[in-house]
């Protein structure tokens, strides 16, 4: 049962087990919780909803890679949960802000400049899959902030 419960988070929702890029599909999975959380709560409940996810995707990472005996699989994407909420806490509910805070998300996670590689190579188990989406995630939410002003 905690397996189950474990994939569903893990996967949010399923995203991650589509059979190409499921680390974008993961994240675009996770825009509409935002838009809501935003909507909600404003950026205080979306900094909120990240930190939680964060803790919530320690431990569904956890119990699917024992699970799976793998190590940091692509149908994982909790991380991008997390990481894309980040990028767009400068965020305001323009389709164009949340756009740019997508895109500048998935460049720093694709890209991994260091210290982001550092991590990814570095720090392993349920940790390591879930900081470096946070690094990206900073990096892009920083970008953001001062590109917020220039978008439409």
């Amino acid at each position: 049962m905690s397996f189950k419960i474990a994939k569903i988070a893990a996967t949010w929702f399923g995203a991650g087990l589509a059979p190409k890029a499921p680390g974008t599909w993961g994240t675009l999975a996770a825009l509409p919780f935002a838009w809501g959380i935003i909507l909600i709560a404003g950026r205080p409940g979306l900094a909120a909803a990240a930190v939680g996810v964060y803790a919530l995707g320690i431990w569904a990472a956890q119990v699917y890679m024992a699970h799976t005996k793998t190590h940091d699989p692509g149908q994982i994407v909790i991380d991008e949960v997390v990481g894309v909420w980040i990028a767009l806490l400068p965020a305001t509910l323009s389709p164009a802000s949340f756009f740019f805070g997508f895109a500048l998300f998935r460049f720093f996670d694709i890209v991994k400049p260091w210290p982001i590689s550092w991590v990814d190579r570095n720090v392993g188990g349920a940790h390591g899959v879930m900081l470096d989406d946070v690094l990206a995630g900073i990096f892009a939410a920083i970008l953001l902030f001062f590109a917020m002003p220039y978008l439409p």
